[in-house]
């Protein structure tokens, strides 16, 4: 039977489409309607036309088997029923996000100079001292146009209260924008029809626009400046990603190997018509593998000077090395503070509730609610380094405390929030599913944000754990104005 949304159960969460009496949101009536409309069939044949756009594409991403030491490529899990926001409600979600950028790029700034966040009272330079991700390296270094953190990915999800909340920001080499795009793809191929019906903002601008804030980085003032995406290889993760930017901006995709520096500390390509000089590197490297010179020496996936030619301003690094200071769930729990105190702002989208273990009075009331709470370690991501109290066992809980009492410092809690869902297509019908969104700001002259960004959405029922290397998928998410249906 096609989808119909009175039997369709929104459970306790919010539900970005549909109502808790059964009906569609008012401004999504005809969009549910079309869904509605059709046949098992259809459904069918849409599903099955995704996965082999899918295939055909060849958009894959890598999950890793620590037990057998070694990764495999899937196939992207994808679904497709959009998930859909108001234009007029994502303008503000834009505003929050222009500010939280902006406000992290002069924090890091600060740290790495005058430290007057520090003196002011702001921030605690503990945290500083014992931060996994600050660089000694980079203090006084005045990147290309004052900023370290050229893209940004931040994490939203909505409470049971419908408001959106900042979940974390990712600041180092966030990931996961090629999938936006292909996932906005995909859907134009098997919905050509509701592309024309619906006035659906677009994404497809992004490698432009990722193109125009890595070229006004350039050292060189040239109209076409030599522009690279510096990948680990063919073995992380991201690698689908890194080789579809670099195509889609016409960058020359390179590893650390085919990158030297010369004696007067300028940055080259190794290619067959010889040395070509390099005016900027989007790196999606960590900062520990840039430099052997600098840091892991026994890394063969950077470049050997790099730091060192960066210094001089000689070619330009994003992110910035550095940058990570600020992606870390402990300066998280700042970053209203931190707006406030950089831009005389009140924060525009607020953070989750956080506990800093850090704290001795915090850390006493984690510890005794770890049944009722969700602990996170300041610097993993993918949905490691977790626990989820609630859903957690006796023995796990007992073995996080212990992680708790030794490194404090590692360590946040928050209440267990209860995602928002949207529809899901489950066999021939939809079911409600968690999700969240990453939208990606980009920052230079100006700053840009996607409108939208990559949804992540829980594919098990009842599950909260969205990152597709623990079961979950995505959609597309659409920005539509409702003015113009």
């Amino acid at each position: 039977m096609p989808i119909e949304w009175k039997t369709y159960s929104t459970g306790s969460a919010f539900d970005e489409l549909i109502e808790k009496t059964g009906k569609p949101r008012a401004w999504a009536d005809s969009l549910s309607h079309d869904f509605s409309s059709l046949s098992d069939e259809e459904l069918n044949a849409k599903r099955i036309a995704s996965e082999v756009a899918i295939q055909s594409m060849g958009i894959t991403f890598t999950v890793y088997n620590e037990e057998e030491g070694n990764s495999i490529d899937r196939a992207w899990p994808f679904d497709i029923i959009p998930r859909v926001i108001r234009k007029d409600e994502w303008r503000r979600i834009e505003q929050g996000l222009v500010q939280r950028v902006k406000a992290l790029n002069l924090f890091i700034d600060d740290l790495y100079h005058k430290q007057r966040v520090i003196r002011d009272g702001v921030f605690p330079g503990e945290l500083i001292l014992n931060s996994k991700n600050f660089r000694n390296e980079c203090v006084n270094v005045n990147p290309a146009g004052g900023i370290w953190a050229h893209i940004c990915g931040s994490d939203l999800i909505r409470d049971n209260d419908g408001q959106m909340y900042v979940l974390e920001d990712n600041l180092r080499v966030p990931s996961g924008v090629s999938y936006m795009l292909e996932n906005r793809a995909i859907m134009k191929r098997i919905f050509p029809e509701l592309f024309k019906n619906y006035h659906i903002q677009p994404v497809d601008d992004y490698p432009e626009e990722l193109y125009k804030r890595l070229a006004e980085l350039s050292p060189r003032k040239r109209k076409n400046p030599e522009i690279v995406v510096l990948t680990p290889g063919i073995y992380n993760s991201a690698y689908f990603e890194h080789a579809y930017l670099a195509q889609q901006m016409g960058a020359e995709l390179v590893e650390g190997r085919d990158l030297f520096v010369s004696d007067d500390d300028c940055v080259y390509m190794r290619t067959i018509d010889g040395p070509a000089r390099v005016d900027v590197i989007y790196r999606r490297v960590d900062d520990l593998f840039l430099d052997p010179e600098v840091f892991h020496k026994d890394s063969t996936l950077g470049v050997p000077g790099l730091m060192r030619a960066w210094k001089k301003r000689k070619v330009s690094l994003a992110n910035a090395p550095g940058a990570g200071v600020a992606d870390d769930k402990v300066v998280y729990a700042f970053v209203p503070k931190l707006i406030k105190y950089y831009l005389g702002e009140e924060a525009k989208i607020p953070n989750v509730p956080t506990h800093l273990c850090i704290d001795k009075k915090e850390r006493d009331y984690v510890l005794k609610n770890l049944d009722k709470l969700v602990v996170k370690a300041a610097n993993e991501s993918g949905g490691y380094g977790m626990l989820i109290g609630p859903q957690a066992s006796k023995k796990e809980r007992e073995h996080f405390a212990n992680l708790i009492k030794h490194d404090p410092r590692n360590y946040i809690a928050q209440p267990l929030i209860t995602l928002s869902t949207t529809p899901t297509l489950v066999d021939h019908h939809a079911e409600a599913r968690h999700l969240d969104l990453r939208p990606f700001i980009l920052s230079g002259k100006k700053t840009y944000v996607t409108t939208g960004g990559l949804t992540r959405v829980a594919l098990k029922k009842g599950s909260t754990v969205v990152n597709s290397s623990q079961g979950g998928g995505s959609k597309d998410t659409w920005i539509v104005d409702v003015k113009d249906k």
